[in-house]
């Protein structure tokens, strides 16, 4: 006679044997939407600061940390530990100007500011986002010919048309996934790091190291790294984004009417910019520990493009017969699925910045016979930038001009920008706080700094 508790477990085990046979392949489907309900949650808290970090590390900016990793080796590596909470502290306040008023940075700063200075400034973004674009269309016209004899012209011209039409005529709520996906490509370079193998306890000796040695050389292309990690077209790109996602969310009519954010939309841009500039920076790290250990260590110190490092890398890179080849198809496919990603990014910045500005209709998530202008300002960019690939234009002469451009925009743009975040008719009650503050304030300092320096440079002919 079996007991209560026999006929309970008697039971359970039918039970049991009932849903493994019946209803197993429920069962294994409600785990499979659960999985996919919080992947799609985490997807949906990270956009624009995720796509803003993952735009700085454009092949522009993959040239310029490569230089600084081949001619220096791990010695700049302690720069990271101190640009990444700059960085943040700037991407932080756009994202919530963008939020708190509902329109642009270039909207917003025209109005608090003189309208012709915010001219100068856009203008000279613009400038070194077209210049940005050609480089980075060229950088990733190399990558592929690192693996296919296409013809580099033809390269460019395929590249500019599939990303100026992706940008115009792709509805921005799948335009914005695209993006999403492509910061896969950031993965790259610590994958790059491990295929070539490291001495760790070098490298974060390097990063931490309280006491760097800086010499002339090393300050200037500090000044560049600054450039690079700090730059403009952040600003606008970030902010207008923001917007755009406010749009989606809450289907607001157009950009400019007044928004709603509540504490958990401003949360969630927080922990999407920490996660979007840590992945910045920690990427900018491991492109400096690959070219640092690798080109560094043997005499190779001069890199113009992106390209360059990649088809350097292979012949260096000992292990496997296997291991150079795997570390530059590697560093290669990060340079073309940036360049996709950071390119449509300064486009898009310089005309958000330049429709806030002469006050057109703007915004990627409007049609394109909406906003004639804002699109105009975009195909114009991307032309201009593959057009300077056909001039004969020195790479390493381009990135130079851009480092100038984006350095007299960088620091008066920093100062009304921690200026406006601190505006209380402009931002009532959601005004910086002193952490906020201290960042954006020290970015501006620093940014300002090294235009001194970089213009000494100049002045001292020692660029």
């Amino acid at each position: 006679m079996p007991t209560k508790a026999n006929r309970i477990t008697q039971a359970e085990r039918k039970v049991g044997r009932a849903l493994s046979s019946r209803e197993r392949r429920a069962l294994n489907l409600a785990k499979y939407l659960a999985k996919r309900r919080r992947y799609n949650a985490l997807l949906h808290v990270l956009g624009p600061g995720l796509v803003t970090g993952a735009a700085d590390d454009d092949p522009s900016g993959i040239a310029t940390y490569s230089q600084a990793g081949a001619t220096h080796g791990f010695a700049l590596l302690w720069a990271f530990p101190l640009m990444f909470p700059l960085l943040l502290a700037v991407q932080e306040a756009c994202s919530r100007i963008g939020a708190i008023t509902g329109k642009g940075l270039a909207a917003n700063l025209k109005e608090a500011y003189s309208r012709k200075f915010l001219l100068v400034a856009v203008v000279l973004v613009t400038t070194a986002n077209t210049l940005n674009i050609g480089t980075d269309l060229g950088a990733m016209a190399a990558a592929v010919r690192l693996f296919a004899p296409v013809p580099f012209e033809l390269l460019t011209v395929l590249f500019t048309v599939a990303i100026t039409a992706l940008a115009v005529f792709i509805p921005y709520r799948a335009y914005s996934r695209i993006l999403k996906w492509l910061v896969i490509a950031i993965f790259a370079y610590p994958v790059t790091a491990f295929v070539v193998g490291q001495s760790w306890g070098e490298v974060f000796a390097a990063t931490f190291n309280l006491r760097p040695k800086i010499s002339f050389a090393s300050t200037y292309i500090l000044v560049g790294m600054i450039g690079t990690t700090i730059s403009p077209y952040l600003f606008f790109w970030d902010t207008s984004h923001v917007v755009e996602e406010e749009i989606r969310e809450q289907n607001k009519s157009r950009i400019g009417e007044e928004p709603t954010p509540t504490k958990r939309f401003l949360l969630r841009l927080r922990v999407d910019n920490f996660v979007g500039m840590a992945l910045a920076s920690v990427t900018a790290w491991f492109i400096v520990i690959v070219c640092g250990s690798v080109l560094f260590s043997h005499g190779v110190t001069q890199i113009n493009t992106a390209a360059d490092a990649a088809k350097a890398l292979e012949p260096l890179v000992g292990g496997t017969a296997y291991a150079g080849l795997v570390a530059k198809l590697i560093f290669s496919v990060g340079i073309i699925g940036l360049g996709l990603l950071a390119v449509p990014t300064l486009a898009g910045s310089a005309s958000y910045a330049l429709s806030e500005t002469l006050g057109w209709k703007e915004g990627l998530y409007r049609k394109l016979r909406q906003a004639p202008g804002f699109y105009s300002i975009l195909a114009a960019a991307m032309l201009v930038g593959l057009s300077i690939n056909f001039l004969g234009i020195n790479p390493i002469r381009a990135l130079v001009f851009t480092a100038v451009f984006n350095g007299i925009a960088a620091a008066p743009l920093l100062f009304m920008i921690a200026k406006l975040g601190n505006n209380k008719k402009i931002m009532g009650p959601y005004r910086s706080g002193i952490l906020s503050n201290i960042g954006v304030w020290a970015a501006c300092g620093v940014m300002t700094v090294a235009v001194l320096l970089f213009f000494y440079a100049l002045l001292a002919g020692k660029t």
